[in-house]
This record gives C-alpha cells, structure tokens and sequence, in this order.
C-alpha cells in the first residue's frame, strides 16, 4: 500500500529527512536510498507517495518514494541547470580566448582548468559519499575550491551529478565566491593591460 505526505524537513548534507503524512500522524524517516530511481534530489516542501516500513526499533520509514508531478518540477530545474551550465561554458570560452589573444597568461586558462577538474571530482566523491553513508567533504571546502577558480566545475559537478544544487544557504555561498573570482579575474586583466600600456 502507498501512502502520501510531504518531505517537512530534508538534511542534504546528511542525505536523509521526514516526511509528513497527508493523513496526519507521526513523521516518517526517509533516506535518499530510498527515493526511486535518485532522478531528482529533494529540497524540502515536495510531495512524495511511498511504501511505509519500519527500521528495526520499530519507528517508521518510508521505501520506494516517488515525487508527485516529478516531470514538471524536473523539468524547471532542468532549465535551471542548463542556464548555468551555459554561463559557465561562456566563462571557460572567454579564459581560453583571451588566453590565446594574449589577454590573459596561458597558465592562467591552464590554473582554472585543473581547478575545475579538481571540483568535479571533490564533488563527485562528496555525493558519493552522501548517498553511502561516508565520511563528507566540509562545504567550506568545496567553497574554498570554487573560490580558488575551481567553479566553473563545481557547476557543472551541481547540474550533472544533482548535488548540492537545491540546498539554499549552501547556494549564497557558492555564488558569493562565483562573483568574488570573476572579479578578481577582471582587476587581474585590468591590470594586466594597464601595464602592457605603460611604455
């Protein structure tokens, strides 16, 4: 038997949160392992129907959780994603172009590219570890990472792999340091020709 209710609470660092019944009565514990498919990642607020079970203390648990209207929801982050995803394609366009017009040093491009790599994989392996119950990589970490130049593959890490996209302080964070390192990038080319200028 299916029953439905609504996840009230949602912890996406520790992969798990509670679920209130439609029918009333005791919350019901619900692990990421248990979301059919692990198409979408919840956030919190989203309709779901499951199968109800209990963990061996006998409190509840739900199995088998499926979102309601999951194709629409999905949909709209989906667009979501993909303008980012843009935006930080058009970033790694314009360091390698002005890396190869001389705006910009060709170790620079190279920085930003290994940084990225290195944020995909770091993300890659928190989810990993998220979904299995392992030890996680600490936020201010992964937003270390992104600040350092490492964000345009943390995005993409965000998108692709759905992880840590939906959580919303994690989310002000990261587009905090976003903004920081585009900046510093254009005072460091400012910069830069101002000094080719001086003769």
């Amino acid at each position: 038997m299916r029953y439905q209710g609504k996840i009230a609470e949602w912890r996406d660092d520790q992969g798990f949160g509670f679920i209130t019944p439609k029918s009333g009565g005791q919350r019901v514990f619900v692990h990421i392992k248990s979301f059919s498919g692990r198409q979408q990642r919840p956030a919190g607020n989203e309709f779901v129907t499951y199968e109800l079970g209990h963990d061996p203390k006998g409190r509840p648990q739900a199995g088998n959780v499926i979102f309601v209207l999951k194709h629409s929801t999905a949909a709209s982050r989906s667009g979501k994603g993909n303008i980012t995803l843009v935006f930080a394609a058009a970033f790694v366009a314009y360091v390698a172009g002005s890396s190869v017009t001389g705006k910009l040093q060709v170790e620079v491009a190279w920085f930003y590219l290994a940084a990225s790599l290195a944020a995909f994989s770091v993300y890659a392996f928190d989810k990993s570890a998220a979904t299995n119950g392992r030890w996680r990589t600490k936020e201010s970490t992964l937003h270390l990472i992104g600040l350092a130049g490492g964000w345009p593959g943390a995005l993409a890490a965000q998108r692709l792999l759905r992880h840590k996209s939906s959580k919303q302080s994690f989310q002000i964070v990261f587009w905090t340091t976003v903004i920081l390192n585009c900046c510093t990038l254009a005072w460091f080319v400012t910069a830069s020709g101002a000094r080719r200028c001086v003769p």
